[in-house]
């Protein structure tokens, strides 16, 4: 199979469109009343690793639907005026969904460089994720 454009160039260039946060100023921002983490990973990293104190989890998989007002599945949340940080395991799915939802005209996006992994490198807080029965 030939494909056109491979995952480092998209990963490329969605990083020239993007703010990148380092887990430091990420940090900074923890708390804050008018900013949003939200946690694009799997249910099974969470509840595995925990996530940012506060973090809403949106699946990746839904996150346009989620973000659209006109979507049957649009979550109010993301209407509010409010600072979103997107961050998935790594920095990559975060990287690609930020540049989708600012492409759709979600404003004061942006995603943590290096993901969680460098979140938790850096000495970061967590909290537990309970598994849902």
């Amino acid at each position: 199979m030939a494909i056109k454009i491979g995952f480092q160039q998209l990963l490329d260039d969605a990083t020239a469109e993007i703010e990148t946060l380092t887990p430091e100023q990420a940090v900074e921002l923890v708390g804050s009343d008018d900013v949003v983490f939200v946690d694009i990973r799997d249910v099974r990293e969470l509840q595995r690793e925990g996530k940012i104190p506060g973090a809403f989890h949106a699946t990746r998989g839904m996150l346009e639907f989620w973000i659209d007002p006109e979507s049957p599945y649009f979550k109010p949340l993301f209407a509010e005026p409010k600072r979103f940080v997107f961050y998935c395991q790594s920095g990559w799915r975060s990287a690609l969904a930020t540049q989708t939802v600012q492409r759709m005209g979600l404003e004061n996006v942006c995603h943590i460089g290096g993901g969680f992994k460098a979140w938790k490198e850096a000495g970061s807080q967590t909290e537990e994720v309970p598994l849902k029965r």
